[in-house]
């Protein structure tokens, strides 16, 4: 990765990943995550990862997809106060060091961590923001491209190896280096400070919820809604 051609933004980066028991941010829970910091060329400077007892069971789909199950949880993970307590800390730590926070598809992993917050009766990551989401952005400035926009798809449509999907690690680190190729891929963006671009994805994610409830209702869903809050729905 060539820093000169990066946008400022995304010469330091700190980025973030959840895996969980489930879809549904108000009663899921946290089972994996990470917290770390990427340089200018996508190198990890900086790592912490945890495994966590959510104190349910993990339903048996969730765990083929993230490969932990409630044994390992119970057996080996954290608590899950302090686990949240913990990350919560960190991410506030980045922040403070000025640092934007990357997460694909952050709506769903910002919301799930302040509902946990909740849960526990702790204080809830401050802000968030700056937040930076490749899913939001990729779609706002390649809004025709077809496929699916998964972060492996992702991954693979901007040259970036992702070789452990689903893993809390893998897919946080792949997500900050999908961040860094969008602004290599359209350098418009590197004009943007990160506070107005942070802005931006707030509305581009309001108008792409918009879209594709329309979408819906027109194909057969006249009942369908969906939620365009972001960074916490």
């Amino acid at each position: 990765m060539d820093a000169t051609n990066a946008a400022l933004w995304a010469n330091t980066l700190a980025v973030f990943d959840l895996e969980t028991t489930g879809i549904d941010v108000d009663v899921s829970r946290i089972v994996t995550a990470h917290v770390g910091v990427l340089g200018a060329d996508g190198e990890v400077l900086e790592q912490r990862e945890w495994l966590v007892d959510p104190g349910i069971e993990i339903p048996t789909a969730a765990s083929v997809i993230h490969g932990v199950t409630t044994e390992r949880a119970r057996l080996e993970g954290q608590s899950a106060a302090t686990a949240v307590g913990e990350i919560i800390a960190a991410l506030a730590d980045a922040a403070e060091r000025g640092l934007p926070i990357v997460a694909y598809n952050a709506a769903y992993d910002l919301t799930i961590l302040e509902r946990e917050a909740a849960r526990y009766g702790l204080a809830p990551l401050p802000g968030p923001g700056p937040v930076i989401d490749p899913l939001v952005i990729d779609k706002a400035v390649d809004r025709y491209r077809r496929g699916k926009r998964t972060l492996s798809a992702a991954a693979e449509h901007y040259g970036v190896v992702l070789d452990d999907a689903h893993n809390a690690g893998a897919d946080a680190i792949a997500a900050g280096r999908v961040a860094q190729a969008i602004a290599r891929a359209h350098p418009e963006l590197a004009t943007v400070a990160v506070a107005e671009l942070h802005a931006r994805q707030v509305d581009w994610c309001r108008e792409q919820a918009e879209s594709y409830q329309s979408w819906r209702r027109r194909n057969g869903e006249p009942e369908f809604t969906t939620s365009g809050a972001w960074p916490v729905r």
